[in-house]
């Protein structure tokens, strides 16, 4: 059955336009601003803290495997930043690779390897987008050439053996197989969603896909199955506004937390079901 509006929560008020979120080992959740903020929020929400500024636009972020940093997809600057969680320090960690320069550099996601693979949407109303994979040290290549009709939210599966690229304009999720050798694979368009312009991305432990949608203000369920209904509606763009990214969190891992890029907070739903844990949790 699906939820209504009164299901979701202000968890945190006092970001700016967030369009990422993300959510720390230690149980406090992190998001990003238009105007270059990453924010810590404290796990009961009642803290927010900006803890540096990239001085571009946030997109979005993802912790490393133990945790220690943060990479940090960057709109303004067409890079991924590295901030170290001890220290609050920024560098750059990325601006592209193989001689291509990152345009929009949308979503990172790091494998159990410590490889992070990044979107690259390349462009509004043009299907030139990209997949890049960073070994831990930094060097990088074009994973998947595409093209991709503006390249978004990504999510690793169970197994690692596959991976999920939200195409905001096709609309719709590709998938993509991962070889043993980790080469990209076949590449299948997963599921279509007419009439919505999808965002982000998270799977519980069985799989099921959540895609928030920056329009309608609205949040999907995709089975395993590939059947398609909505999970949470609201009509009135006030609590769910322009949701972007999706993480799951909380004490038992079965809250999720949205950003809203139409607003100043973040929101929380008790989704009644357990996230699949990403590599920072096990």
């Amino acid at each position: 059955m699906a939820l209504t509006i009164n299901d979701v929560s202000i968890f945190a008020e006092g970001v700016d336009h967030s369009e990422c979120i993300c959510v720390h080992p230690d149980g406090s959740v992190w998001a990003g601003g238009e105007a270059g903020q990453i924010y810590r929020i404290s796990a009961d929400g009642g803290e927010v803290k900006e803890i540096n500024n990239t001085g571009g636009f946030v997109l979005g972020l993802a912790f490393s495997p133990d945790a220690s940093w943060l990479a940090v997809c960057d709109l303004g600057k067409h890079c991924v930043w590295k901030l170290d969680i001890a220290t609050n320090k920024l560098e750059l960690f990325a601006d592209g690779a193989e001689g291509e320069k990152f345009n929009i550099p949308n979503y990172p996601v790091f494998d159990s390897q410590g490889r992070l693979y990044v979107s690259e949407s390349g462009a509004f109303r043009q299907v030139i987008g990209k997949v890049f994979r960073f070994e831990p040290d930094g060097t990088g290549r074009i994973w998947h050439n595409g093209p991709f009709n503006f390249a978004n939210g990504m999510a690793l599966s169970k197994n690692e053996d596959y991976l999920y690229v939200v195409c905001s304009f096709l609309p719709g999720i590709e998938r993509i197989a991962i070889n043993a050798d980790g080469a990209a694979g076949e590449r299948e368009v997963y599921i279509t969603m007419p009439q919505t312009c999808p965002d982000g991305v998270a799977l519980d432990e069985d799989e099921n896909l959540y895609i928030t949608c920056y329009t309608p203000n609205a949040i999907y369920k995709a089975d395993n199955k590939r059947s398609i209904k909505m999970f949470i509606d609201d009509w009135e763009a006030h609590t769910l506004s322009n949701p972007t990214n999706i993480a799951f969190g909380g004490e038992n891992f079965d809250q999720i937390f949205t950003s809203n890029l139409g607003r100043w907070h973040i929101s929380k739903i008790n989704a009644g079901v357990k996230g699949l844990k990403l590599v920072c949790h096990k």
